[in-house]
């Protein structure tokens, strides 16, 4: 058998990762399991990423990579950038959960690095469309983010609402491309 490259193994590790991170969370992740999902030996997770956080920390800056590369924003058409979004995070609901994970066990001050780099980007591009007249100007850029990346995750956390059998996804997605058609609206 042909071993594996350090690149492999390094993919399978964030591979197996996510999914431990998205169930478990930080506290509840267990190495062994990773390992053992990945394919790898425990001291792998160590010798590529230091530890359990510093993996987390490389599971979240992927995820926020990942999203921006899938789902880039325009700020011209921010009502179909939310629905690609709410769209992603259909497909991936380890998006959200890792999200939430890192919020409740890193503080809600704590802004990762990738993060903070996508939101400035994201931030600006929203802040040239209100120059340029194509949005409202009535909201602060960054509020305006908050409100569409909230807007974004509708329906993808459980709520008493979310639990109604007769609401399909593409009705709630459709809702939610509404409302920010409505609210960035010149």
């Amino acid at each position: 058998m042909v071993p594996k490259s350090s690149e492999e193994t390094r993919k399978r590790l964030l591979a197996a990762a996510t999914k431990e991170f998205a169930q478990y969370g930080i506290a509840g992740a267990r190495v062994d399991r990773i390992a053992e999902a990945a394919g790898a030996n425990k001291q792998a997770i160590y010798a590529y990423f230091g530890s359990k956080e510093s993996l987390f920390d490389a599971v979240y800056d992927a995820m926020v990579v990942q999203t921006m590369e899938e789902v880039p924003i325009d700020a011209f058409d921010l009502p179909g950038y939310v629905g690609r979004l709410y769209d992603r995070y259909r497909r991936h609901p380890e998006v959200l959960r890792i999200a939430t994970w890192y919020a409740m066990e890193r503080g809600t001050g704590a802004v990762h690095p990738s993060s903070l780099r996508s939101s400035k980007a994201k931030i600006a591009e929203i802040r040239e469309a209100q120059k340029a007249g194509a949005i409202t100007s009535d909201f602060a850029p960054e509020n305006l983010l908050v409100l569409i990346l909230n807007l974004s995750t509708t329906g993808h956390r459980v709520s008493p609402e979310s639990l109604n059998p007769d609401r399909s996804h593409d009705a709630v997605k459709k809702s939610i491309m509404n409302a920010v058609e409505r609210l960035t609206h010149p």
